[in-house]
């Protein structure tokens, strides 16, 4: 009995069952904290999208997506916020923001 040993874990095993710990632990904070708590670094620029868009609902005399639709911005720099085109395009606190997005002379938005 003495010469019998019993089954060894492979060093590949143990580094698969770490890793997998170190994904679930991940996984579990990211969805308890919320991503953008846990990884800032990632944080996406969507001002390119908001001139398409907003380009686009004034190329096609879209009122309500223009003046109307919330649109969330999110810049890199600033936190995030809630607006719509007419007033990213207008307000100086969002022009001297260089956001690039300009103003439709083809649809009058009510202020």
């Amino acid at each position: 009995m003495e010469s019998k040993r019993g089954q060894e874990l492979s060093t590949n095993a143990i580094i698969m069952i770490v890793i997998g710990i170190i994904v679930l632990v991940v996984l579990v904070l990211g969805f308890t904290i919320g991503w953008d708590k846990l990884l800032p670094f990632f944080s996406t620029n969507n001002v390119q999208n908001l001139q398409t868009t907003c380009n686009s609902a004034c190329a096609q005399g879209d009122q309500y997506n223009f003046c109307a639709l919330p649109r969330t911005v999110n810049d890199g720099v600033n936190p995030k916020f809630t607006d719509s085109c007419f007033n990213l395009s207008t307000k100086a606190q969002y022009t001297s923001r260089n956001y690039g997005i300009t103003p439709c002379s083809s649809i009058t938005c009510s202020s």
